[in-house]
Formats: C-alpha cells, sequence, structure tokens
C-alpha cells in the first residue's frame, strides 16, 4: 500500500457513524448476495410464519420481481414499520442466542432487501385489517390499508437497483433461475408438510410453473420419501436405502442411495440440520467416508439425511446467510453418519440399484437412424396373415440346417465362447434372489435363472468383492500387524501440528501406526502397518495432517490398508477366462446373497445385471 493511495488522508483520521441507509447496504452485501439469496430469506420468513402453502413467482431470473406469498399468522398493522427496522425479529428475544428454533433470527433480511430494492409487504393477521407497507433504496412510505385473506405477500422488485455495481455480478437469468429452484426444493425437502410452488412470470405472463410440490401426508418417512420422490426424482427413492439413527442425543432420518447409484459430482448430497439446509465440510466429508470403500473417487454419492439435535448444540450464528453450522461435538455427528449409513449399506446386502438394469436395456436398444425402423408388431390396422412357409421352403430349411448339423465341428464353432452346464433340476434355486447358474458366456459371465427373470453376473467383479469382505473382516477380528522399525523415523512439526497427532496417536495406533512424543514439536515413528510395506512416514503424518485441520478426522491410514486390501482380493479372486463347474458357479451366487456389499465391486461397479421377464419380452416386442 503506497502513501499516496486516496483511501488514507494525510490527516488525523475522523471516525464517523454510518447512516441506516450505508449500514443496510452494507449488510445486504453479506445476505442478499443474489436473487437466490433474497429467494432464500423470504421463503424461510413464510415457513417461521406458519405457512402451510407458499408460492413464489420470479421474473427475469429474480432481477426484476420476486414474489413470495404465503397463508402464514400474518403481520399486524402497527408491527410493519418495526419489521422494517435493523435487527428488529418476532423470533428470538435476544437472552440466549444458542436456544434457536426457528430458521431466521438476525432480524436482518428484510430492511437489507429494503435498501437495495423496492420491498413492498402486504399482509394480515388473523383478526386484523390487512396492510401494505413499501420501502424504496431504504425510504419507508407511511402504513396504507389494503385488500388480503390472511397471510402475506412480500413483493420485491429491480433487486439491487440502489447499488447497480451488483448487478455486474449477476449471471444470466437462467442461471438464475436455476439457483433459485435449487433454494425452493432444497427447502422444500426440509418441510415436506408445506406445498411450495415456483413460477416465472417473465414478460408480465400468468406464468408458468416450474416447480410444484403439494404437500405430504403421513408419518415422518412416508411425507419425505414422497417429497423426496418429487424433488429428486422416482429413481432416486427407488434406489434409497432408509437411514433412522441415534447417539448421544443426535438423531439422523432421511435417505442414502446404493453405491451403484452414484453421481459424477456432489449435485445429489442435500444435508440438513434442524430442518436448515446446510452446506457443511464437517457433513459432506462424513458422508464421503461412508462410502469411502464403496465409491472410486470420481464418483459421489447421493442422500438426502437430517440431523436433529438441542439448538445448544450446534451453532447456526456463523455467518449471515446462516448456511453453515458448527457443532459442541463434531466427533459424534461425522461417526452418526459414517455408522448409519455404512449399516444401511451393510443391511442391503447385495442389492444393487435398478438403474444398473435400466442402463443395460438402453445399450440393447438399436441406436435410433434416421429412417426408423417399422417392425411387424408395430404397424398400425388390422394384423397381417401370419407367414406361412410352403412345403417345398421347409424342406429344403430342414435339409440345409440337417447338413450343418452334420459338419465336424459345428458345435465348437457356433457358439465358441458359451457352456452349458448340465445342471439338475433345482427348482427351490430358481426362488433365490440370484437363481441358479444355467451357463457361462466368454468364461467370465454367469448367467443364472430366476422366477422372475435372469441374472448376468460379472464373475471375476464379484469374488473380487467377497474375498476383500472377508480379508477386511480377518483385519477387524485378528488386528493390524505392525511393522516395529529398526531406527525410529524423527519427524519435526509445528508445536501445533504435532500436538494434534498424539491427540490421535491411539487411533492411529489401533492401525499399526505407533507415534510417541520426541521432543519439542517432534514426533519418533515406531511402528508403521506391516502390511503397507515401505513407506515414506512424514508425507503419511503430513497427509494426515492435513485432513484433521480440513475435518477434525483422519482416514488416510485406514483407506491406504483398505487399497491393499483390495489389491490383494483382485489378485486372489476368480480370473477372467476361468471356466466354472455349475456347482461353483451356484456356490458363488449363494455367497453373494449372504454377503453385504457383494452388489458393487470395489470400485463401485455393479457386479450383476438382474433383467426381468418383462423387460426381456419388451426387448423383442413381446409387450
Amino acid at each position: 500500500m503506497s502513501a499516496s493511495d486516496p483511501n488514507i488522508s494525510p490527516a488525523q483520521p475522523i471516525i464517523r457513524q454510518l447512516d441506516d441507509a450505508a449500514i443496510n447496504r452494507i449488510a445486504a452485501g453479506e445476505v442478499v448476495e443474489r436473487p437466490a439469496s433474497a429467494v432464500k430469506e423470504l421463503v424461510e420468513n413464510a415457513i417461521d410464519a406458519g405457512a402451510t402453502r407458499i408460492d413464489v413467482a420470479i421474473a427475469d431470473g429474480g432481477k426484476t420481481l420476486i414474489r413470495v406469498t404465503d397463508n402464514g399468522c400474518g403481520i399486524a398493522p402497527d408491527q410493519l414499520p418495526m419489521a422494517l427496522s435493523r435487527h428488529a425479529t418476532s423470533k428470538i428475544d435476544g437472552s440466549d442466542l444458542l436456544n434457536i428454533h426457528s430458521f431466521g433470527f438476525r432480524g436482518e433480511a428484510l430492511p437489507s432487501l429494503g435498501a437495495v430494492g423496492k420491498l413492498t409487504i402486504t399482509s394480515r393477521a388473523k383478526g386484523q385489517d390487512a396492510a401494505t407497507i413499501r420501502v424504496t433504496g431504504g425510504t419507508t412510505d407511511p402504513v396504507k390499508p389494503a385488500a388480503l385473506n390472511q397471510g402475506t405477500v412480500v413483493e420485491l422488485r429491480d433487486l439491487f437497483y440502489a447499488t447497480p455495481a451488483r448487478l455486474k455480478f449477476m449471471r444470466t437469468d437462467r442461471a438464475e433461475s436455476q439457483a433459485i429452484g435449487d433454494v425452493i426444493k432444497r427447502l422444500a425437502m426440509a418441510e415436506p408438510w408445506i406445498g411450495f410452488t415456483l413460477r416465472d412470470v417473465s414478460g408480465g405472463s400468468e406464468g408458468r410453473v416450474t416447480f410444484r410440490a403439494d404437500a405430504a401426508s403421513g408419518d415422518l418417512f412416508e411425507a419425505l420419501h414422497t417429497r423426496l420422490t418429487r424433488v429428486m426424482g422416482p429413481e432416486f427413492t427407488t434406489n434409497a436405502l432408509k437411514i433412522d439413527a441415534e447417539r448421544e442425543g443426535i438423531t439422523l432420518t432421511g435417505y442414502a442411495a446404493l453405491p451403484t447409484y452414484s453421481r459424477g459430482a456432489a449435485v445429489a448430497q442435500f444435508l440438513f440440520v434442524n430442518g436448515r439446509p446446510v452446506r457443511d465440510k464437517l457433513l459432506t466429508g462424513a458422508l464421503r467416508g461412508a462410502y469411502a470403500d464403496f465409491l472410486s473417487r470420481d464418483r459421489h454419492p447421493a442422500a438426502a439425511l437430517f440431523l436433529e439435535c438441542e439448538p445448544d448444540r450446534v451453532d447456526v450464528n456463523v455467518h449471515p446467510a446462516k448456511s453453515e453450522v458448527r457443532f459442541r461435538e463434531p466427533g459424534v455427528a461425522r461417526s452418526l453418519i459414517v455408522t448409519a449409513v455404512r449399516s444401511a449399506l451393510t443391511e442391503a446386502g447385495h442389492r444393487a440399484s435398478t438403474t444398473v438394469a435400466a442402463e443395460t436395456l438402453s445399450a440393447m436398444r438399436p441406436e435410433m437412424t434416421d429412417q426408423p425402423r417399422v417392425y411387424q408388431m408395430d404397424r398400425r390396422g388390422s394384423y397381417a396373415a401370419p407367414y406361412t412357409p410352403s412345403v417345398q421352403a421347409r424342406d429344403a430349411a430342414y435339409a440345409a440346417q440337417a447338413s450343418l448339423m452334420d459338419t465336424p465341428g459345428f458345435a465348437e464353432a457356433s457358439m465358441p465362447s458359451a457352456r452349458f452346464e448340465p445342471v439338475p433340476e433345482q427348482p427351490q434355486l430358481d426362488a433365490l434372489p440370484l437363481g441358479a447358474a444355467r451357463a457361462q458366456v466368454h468364461e467370465n459371465y454367469i448367467i443364472a435363472q430366476t422366477e422372475t427373470g435372469m441374472v448376468i453376473v460379472d464373475q471375476h467383479a464379484a469374488h473380487e468383492r467377497l474375498v476383500y469382505e472377508k480379508l477386511k473382516h480377518q483385519m477387524a477380528e485378528n488386528g493390524i500387524a505392525s511393522q516395529a522399525l529398526l531406527i525410529p523415523e524423527i519427524v519435526e512439526l509445528s508445536d501445533g501440528d504435532a500436538a494434534a497427532l498424539l491427540a490421535h496417536a491411539e487411533s492411529l495406533s489401533r492401525l499399526g501406526l505407533v507415534l510417541e512424543p520426541f521432543g519439542p514439536g517432534t514426533i519418533a515413528v515406531r511402528e508403521t502397518p506391516a502390511i503397507l510395506g515401505e513407506i515414506n512416514a512424514e508425507n503419511m503424518l503430513r497427509d494426515v495432517l492435513d485432513e484433521l485441520s480440513d475435518l477434525g478426522e483422519s482416514q488416510l491410514v485406514q483407506e491406504k490398508l483398505e487399497a491393499i486390501l483390495s489389491r490383494v482380493a483382485c489378485h486372489g479372486s476368480i480370473r477372467s477366462g476361468r471356466r466354472m463347474r455349475a456347482e461353483e458357479m451356484n456356490a458363488l451366487l449363494r455367497e453373494m446373497e449372504s454377503t453385504p456389499h457383494s452388489g458393487q465391486c470395489n470400485h463401485g461397479r455393479p457386479t450383476y445385471v438382474e433383467l426381468k421377464l418383462s423387460d426381456i419380452e419388451r426387448l423383442f416386442g413381446r409387450t
């Protein structure tokens, strides 16, 4: 910074009190980042007012109009001016900032919106007349009578007109509308008993509904299932597992998808704390850790999880936007998510997502060409007479077939990659989830018959998972063997980093990594996990420190051990190209049915595909 900086006067600086308009515009920069932020604040106010129906209308991505209508408790006429005052709220009395049971509590949203836009509030409380108040760029007009049924209508026009520089940072109307839709969907998931409607009224039209979710009914999981089906789609709820767990006063509910229903980005992860949508590194890290053993690093799980705890155990007053939280006991929250999700995945057994079969059927369908194919069963009108070959044509066909069958080596040449094993009649095997093995194709794929269809199993991927699960079980039972270093490796760190590592020394020692203090800021590595072989202890400790500082807990050593076990399982499993007898194939199917997580391999890919008979018939146009 140079001495000629125009913001610094050479004279003695004078402390000045900013006026309310400037204060509100500064606050708006924190609270209202974009139109979606304004929608979030207004819809949360409607939820806090006890509304059961909320209608949101936007124009031009929310830049020119945001209108939120609710049927909540309303605001009395004499309270309207107070509602526009900074730090005025009906949700807390200020005596306890940790005992918060509502979305809003800071009293900043409405005055901030009025400072940067044209805000009109029309409201009617039960038993009182309706009234309206308007504030433009921080200037408030008197309260006037109005006509309205019970509830509140908040209309915000020309957002950021008082601070036009902010408009330059806005994205396209489509991008802003998408962000608003995401906000509404998150709040709709948090409140399944409230009906939500989002309309785009750009151009002054009646508008088109871009999102609608009617109020759900039933108990918590029924209502949540209905709402998640509407917001995240039926594929998610079909392939999601119910989560219901509790630990030390914190409860976790919601749904988490099977590993084979994963995404290429973390766009289907929704986390809530006491009903509030949050984006928290601790929680997303815990969710990632729960799936760490089932997904490759380029895949991301899908989940909607809701944590509930006493308000004084979590601090929501971290940021004005209230999207970040701090737990008093972060380790409890993290371990609850990891344990609950992994337990649900274990209970799912060999189950794989239905999308695997859908993708298989899609791959089997022929690609569309410019001239669509017309099959006889697709023709309209009366049915054509069935084709009946002449006697001469039929005899010629039989003769040609007999000639081929008599050719030496015909049976081997006709299907060189398929082997059909004689399988004794065991109708009870067909009733099992993965059915009875009937054939092996290309020495790698097992074809099994079930009562309702067929199953195709990748023998190498399936057995790799089975061996991996056995190795993990053995490691958990017998512990992890450690290798004592002949000469302990001395690692020099800062005092704080050394203390952080030593605080987790006990958990690390259970994984075979034994640490001891060796003077100020210095750690001696006495033993390392034997299965890892020769390692660079200093690099590993620094990686562990990075995880500790980011998530408060490190899974690095555990992940390295599991990676080694995964490689061992890969080399020790049934190889592709190995011929298997019928009893071996059936034994593999039975073991898959009894082994958790056998529906996906160690990299998250499916180990089998199930095709229902109706799906197969549809491929051939029989339905």
